[in-house]
C-alpha cells in the first residue's frame, strides 16, 4: 500500500488574515514566519504598499506574526478546534 503526502499532512491548527488596508509591508511577519506561510503581495494596497498575504493552509497558529507586527490591527491569528491526528489514511 503506497502513501501520499498528502494523505499525511496534519490538519491546520491556525488561520491568519491580514487587512491588506492597514498592512505596510514591512515583511517582519514574513521572516518570523517558521514554516515560511507569509509573502509579500506582488500587487500595491491603496497606499502603495505591498501587504503581506498568507498561502492559505499550513497555520500552526503559532501567532509569532501577530507579536512581530508594528500595525495594530493587521493581523489575525485564529486558533481552529483541535483535531486528532492518527497519521492514518483513509480506506
Amino acid at each position: 500500500m503506497s502513501v501520499h503526502p498528502e494523505d499525511t499532512e496534519k490538519p491546520d491548527r491556525g488561520k491568519v488574515t491580514i487587512n491588506q488596508a492597514e498592512c505596510k509591508g514591512c515583511g517582519l511577519c514574513v521572516e518570523t514566519c517558521p514554516l515560511d506561510l507569509l509573502h509579500l503581495s506582488t500587487s500595491l494596497n491603496h497606499y502603495g504598499y505591498r501587504p503581506a498575504e498568507y498561502s492559505g493552509h499550513g497555520c500552526s497558529s503559532c501567532s509569532l506574526c501577530f507579536y512581530v507586527c508594528p500595525e495594530p490591527g493587521a493581523i489575525t491569528v485564529y486558533q481552529l478546534e483541535a483535531v486528532a491526528y492518527t497519521g492514518r489514511t483513509h480506506g
